[in-house]
This record gives C-alpha cells, sequence and structure tokens, in this order.
C-alpha cells in the first residue's frame, strides 16, 4: 500500500505524542484509562462535525483535539477546522470543559497550539505536545476559580483570569517605593506589552541604570501574581547570576 504525505505526517505525530507521555490508541480499540493521557486516532464526532485526527483524554475526560496536515502545509487559519472539532464532542463523552479548550495543528514537523482557556486565544508555534499532566495541571488551576468554573463552558472565550496570559491583565498595582523612574517606566511598559498579547519586547536601559534588579523585580510579580513557573534567567557573567 502508497503511503501518503498525511500517513507520513500521522505517523510522526504519533512518535511525538508517545513521547511525551500520551497512550496513542486506535478509536475503535479505546481504553481512556490506561494512562493518564490518552490521544485517540480519527475520533468520530457529532454529526456535521467529521473526524478528529486525535482526540486527547486526561483523567479519563476529553480535553483536547489534534488535527494532523502533510508536512509542509500551512498551518496558520488550521485553527479554525480545529475549533470546529472542539465544538463537534459528542453529548454522552466526559469532557473536563466544553467545548474542548486545548487545539493542536501539526504537520509532524510544525506544530501549533491554541489554548482556550486564555483569553482572546492566539494560535502560536510550540515546539512539542504538552504533556497530560501539564493539562491536568491547567484544569486544577481553572477548578480554583470557584463555582464560575462550571460555567466557562458556555464560551469558547475564557474571560476569568486562569492563565498566565490571563493573570497578566489583571496584576496589582506595582509598588514603586524602591524604584528609580526609568525601572517603573521598564516595568510598566513591559507588563502593559504582555496583557496585550505580545510575547516579545526589549529593554533598553543605561549603565548603572538597574537592568539587573528591574529584570528581576518583573519576575517575582509573574511568579506571585500571574503563576509563572519557570523563568529562564541569561547573564553574561557568573556574579550576576547569583
Amino acid at each position: 500500500m502508497t503511503r501518503t504525505p498525511e500517513d507520513e505526517a500521522r505517523e510522526q505525530i504519533d512518535g511525538m505524542l508517545n513521547a511525551a507521555g500520551w497512550a496513542v490508541q486506535d478509536a475503535a480499540k479505546a481504553n481512556i484509562h490506561a494512562s493518564s493521557g490518552v490521544a485517540l486516532r480519527n475520533f468520530a464526532l457529532k454529526s456535521g462535525h467529521g473526524f478528529a485526527d486525535y482526540l486527547l483524554y486526561v483523567d479519563g475526560a476529553t480535553a483536547g483535539v489534534v488535527e494532523a496536515k502533510r508536512a509542509g502545509a500551512t498551518l496558520t487559519g488550521v485553527e479554525i477546522q480545529s475549533a470546529k472539532y472542539s465544538e463537534g464532542l459528542p453529548a454522552h463523552l466526559p469532557a473536563q470543559v466544553r467545548p474542548l479548550p486545548f487545539c493542536y495543528q501539526s504537520t509532524g514537523v510544525e506544530t501549533h497550539f491554541t489554548n482556550g482557556l486564555d483569553p482572546d486565544p492566539p494560535s502560536r508555534e510550540v515546539f512539542w505536545f504538552h504533556r497530560p499532566e501539564t493539562m491536568a495541571r491547567w484544569f486544577d488551576d481553572l477548578a480554583r476559580l470557584g463555582p464560575l468554573a462550571a460555567h466557562l463552558g458556555e464560551s469558547p472565550v475564557y474571560k476569568e483570569p486562569g492563565t498566565l496570559r490571563g493573570k497578566v491583565r489583571h496584576l496589582p498595582r506595582l509598588d514603586t517605593n524602591s524604584l528609580w523612574p526609568a525601572q517603573i517606566r521598564a516595568i510598566q511598559n513591559l507588563e502593559r506589552s504582555l496583557a496585550e498579547d505580545r510575547p516579545r519586547a526589549l529593554i533598553q536601559m543605561a549603565t548603572g541604570s538597574g537592568k539587573t534588579f528591574t529584570a528581576i523585580s518583573l519576575i517575582y510579580r509573574l511568579i506571585k501574581f500571574a503563576g509563572a513557573r519557570r523563568v529562564l534567567f541569561l547573564v553574561d557573567r557568573g556574579n550576576l547570576g547569583w
């Protein structure tokens, strides 16, 4: 049998999902409790929504979908198709949240991800699929929002700040007592940039103006108030890293 580019992409995606901790299974032989994370291939959705290339289960409940495309295909715009799949889950199946919040589009070489728990969720390129325990932690964070969490599934856009991208829009006022004017301006402008979902930014400050203290102050706020778990801090000499 001749292998198609789509077959090759799915084989690559199978390997990526396995490496990320997902048990990849055929839908006809599904055992959703075989692992914390299970990915079911070619899953039939409700009428009018077609088939999901992969339906993702986390702890026995559906959590997201993967739309597979041949290598070289443009993934921009494919999130619309995967979003349609995320809304096509049959009513009798258990779901962590409806519509399914986590949508991937992948060729096996390039992978995009949309997190429906984010406000105004963008599709962004990622290096790999997230691990099942990472998704489980996101759902735990959502549950801590309280009774409102039970109603969030009514809309694919989640207004309550439950993710880092949501929380950076609701950071408390900056305590400026120990900061110089340039440091205050840098932190406030960078936080505004993050709140506007612009993840890349550059701060230029003169020598001796307190760049390291500015960076540490911002990192502290992201960890304490936005739920950041890891921050990579690169320095050009060892004494700055202590």
